[in-house]
């Protein structure tokens, strides 16, 4: 929680505007104390309810709300009561827009009764009264305000003749009216929602939860008038003042702005925007950042993710991917989706950093999917216990990672999905912005290729029309970001792949669903109309990889990266994870137990536990090629290693041990490609 020192004392003297104009209440927020906001006209306290600071105003100092918590309430018994004729002015700055439409000021109760001036979820203004129990709107068009700037709004209301709203002094919408307005006592509030309501333009009614949420933004000089003002006498209010620039910032996915310039993981306290920085009661280390030492590039896990691994390009475009999702058939389905994006506070995700080496990093994601109404899926009647996922990044120093998704036997079931692309949207970026027209390229490692472009009709084969039966065997796929470094994913044969070909209408706007990252609101599902919050632009390709089965879990693999390979490039890449090189191994106590896709790594086991002389034969060819091959040697017991391939020194070669409590295991990361056979040997330091 935020507060504010309190200023001296500033009680407004009664202005006159026209003839017999005068202010009947009158905010500034200049004076602020105790969580008590002194409104100017009377003298009388309001309380301010949750997060707030406060900001630069039109005119000395504003009240800057978070959009979650911060409101301003003034009890009914202190409202000052409107007559046939009055005026609602204010200034606000929009860091976004609400979740839907959200009052600035308003008088309303659960009845019909009373007055709102409001912003709508697509940058609208509009000034209502209550007549004759029927709400009347005056409303501006879309996009009226926009961001990030100062904006005087004012809402004008005449009994049994109009009602007018201005913005900026401009007149923007008038209706004429049958009727006066009824004014009861009931509580005035400032800045959020009345009563708890949905978010607009979601998908599914029964997977959203009404909620209270408010505005975004900075408020300042709110009046209310006991006449309608003249337009000249609006003109005139607006042009008066000296109009600053907002202090608002964009709210842009976290940037990090300097890079350590060596491979490792990092917790950390990643940064958003305050206001939603405010509502986490978390410490200092939340978050974990992995940074590469040859590449600008960024491996994140973020609260405002739900913690799924993001990877983030030298220009900070952001590529993340679904986690596991269930939902029910039928009538049965009443909660919508069951998945990690609908665990808004992470209650059920969490993250850990299991290995940070010079060679090698392992984070480990763990989280239940959730439902909109905080339900996990399909708790076991007796034990409690519902599903759980874990997932393990396998981190090596050339920017990529096996990401290895386990669950336990019977958790899961039908209906499932596992891998879902989601290119992720600044604030006022288009996708057009971050992808090429052809959005992702797709291929196996036969060299078959493919594409998924906007296009202007996406019914038209080979990708149209749409049907979720029919699926390709591909296993790479390349997103086209407008970067240096494009993000990829490599699946193992077998994997089935839907594809769909986007609207070319739709290329050059913000698209796809912004109810995720970094949302609040309990909805499984929200169309992205304008670019005011962060959103995921895209949902394909879809896979589906080869499931295996080891013990009691089940589990598939799969490469993810972000580098500057072309497709033909990462086809060969793919087939030394795919189609891995055989080992031979010779050394005292040595043994292999054959390369692990799972960890992208040979795995090898020192059974007499006694440092000695290692060496390997990696038979390399043109479909079995070697690609910065890892090694991971348990029982290493030696503080250290020294490395020969082919009898020579590499370069780039990488090592580290872990420390576990039955010894030291090393990892060995070569950075090399060959197909033909390589000679590796390691020696105890």
């Amino acid at each position: 929680m935020r507060t504010i020192l309190a200023g001296i004392l500033f009680l407004m003297p009664i202005v006159i505007l026209g003839q017999d104009a005068k202010i009947l209440m009158h905010w500034g927020f200049e004076d602020v104390e105790n969580r008590n906001l002194i409104e100017a006209s009377s003298g009388i306290a309001d309380t301010i309810e949750g997060n707030f600071d406060p900001a630069p105003g039109v005119l000395g100092q504003g009240l800057r709300f978070d959009g979650f918590t911060t409101c301003v309430k003034r009890s009914s018994i202190d409202k000052a009561s409107t007559g046939d004729e009055f005026t609602v002015e204010a200034w606000v700055a929009l860091g976004n827009y609400p979740w839907n439409w959200c009052p600035v000021l308003t008088t309303e109760s659960n009845e019909t009764m009373g007055y709102r001036l409001m912003i709508g979820p697509l940058g609208q203004a509009s000034f209502e009264a209550a007549i004759n129990e029927q709400w009347i709107s005056c409303s501006s068009e879309t996009e009226a305000l926009p961001l990030r700037k100062w904006i005087h709004i004012t809402g004008v209301f005449k009994a049994d003749e109009s009602m007018t709203l201005y913005i900026n002094g401009e007149l923007k919408a008038e209706n004429k009216i049958n009727g006066s307005i009824s004014d009861p006592m009931y509580d005035c509030t400032i800045g959020m929602v009345a009563a708890a309501s949905k978010p607009s333009d979601i998908h599914r009614t029964w997977g959203t939860i009404a909620a209270y949420y408010g505005i975004d933004g900075i408020l300042d000089e709110i009046s209310v008038f006991d006449m309608a003002l003249t337009p000249d006498e609006v003109l005139k209010s607006y042009s008066e003042k000296n109009v600053p620039k907002a202090d608002i910032a964009p709210r842009k996915l976290p940037d990090i702005e300097e890079h350590p310039g060596s491979f490792g993981a990092f917790y950390t306290k990643l940064k958003y925007y305050p206001g939603w920085d405010d509502l986490w009661p978390v410490e200092q280390d939340p978050d974990i950042v992995v940074c590469f030492d040859k590449s600008p590039i960024k491996l994140i896990f973020w609260r405002g993710i739900r913690y799924a691994a993001s990877w983030v390009s030298e220009n900070n475009n952001w590529m993340s991917d679904q986690s596991v999702e269930a939902w029910e058939h039928g009538e049965k389905d009443r909660e919508g989706c069951f998945e990690h994006m609908q665990d808004r506070h992470c209650r059920f995700s969490h993250v850990r950093i299991i290995e940070n080496t010079d060679a090698r990093i392992v984070v480990h994601w763990r989280y239940a999917p959730v439902s909109a109404y905080n339900n996990t899926w399909h708790p076991d009647p007796k034990t409690g216990w519902e599903c759980w996922i874990d997932e393990y990044y396998y981190i090596y120093p050339d920017a990529t990672a096996i990401r290895k998704v386990s669950w336990k036997k019977g958790s899961l079931g039908y209906p499932r999905q596992f891998q879902e692309t989601l290119a992720l949207i600044h604030p006022g970026q288009k996708i057009s912005d971050l992808l090429e027209t052809d959005f992702a390229l797709v291929g196996d490692y036969e060299g078959n290729t493919g594409k998924q472009s906007f296009v202007e009709d996406p019914n038209v084969p080979p990708f149209g029309p749409f049907n979720w039966d029919q699926n390709h065997d591909y296993t790479i796929q390349q997103y086209g970001f407008k970067s240096q470094h494009k993000p990829f994913i490599c699946f193992e044969p077998g994997n089935k792949i839907f594809l769909r070909n986007g609207k070319l209408g739709s290329y050059d706007m913000a698209g796809g669903c912004n109810h995720f990252p970094v949302g609040q609101a309990r909805c499984d599902g929200r169309t992205t109309r304008m670019s005011d919050r962060p959103s995921h632009a895209t949902s394909f390709p879809i896979s589906d990889p080869v499931i295996h089965e080891k013990g009691d879990r089940y589990f598939w693999n799969g490469l993810y990266g972000m580098n500057d390979m072309d497709l033909t490039e990462l086809t060969a890449f793919g087939r030394s994870w795919a189609y891995a090189p055989e080992v031979s191994v010779n050394g005292s106590g040595f043994h292999s137990a054959g390369y692990d896709g799972s960890e992208r790594c040979y795995q090898i086991e020192n059974s007499e536990g006694k440092a000695g002389e290692l060496k390997m034969t990696l038979a390399g060819s043109s479909d079995t090629p070697v690609h910065n091959p890892a090694f991971y040697i348990r029982n290493w017991n030696a503080d250290g290693a020294s490395v020969l391939v082919d009898g020579k020194e590499l370069q780039d070669c990488k090592t580290g041990i872990h420390h576990k409590l039955e010894g030291k295991d090393l990892i060995v990361f070569l950075r090399m490609k060959s197909n033909s056979n390589v000679i590796v040997s390691i020696k105890p330091e």
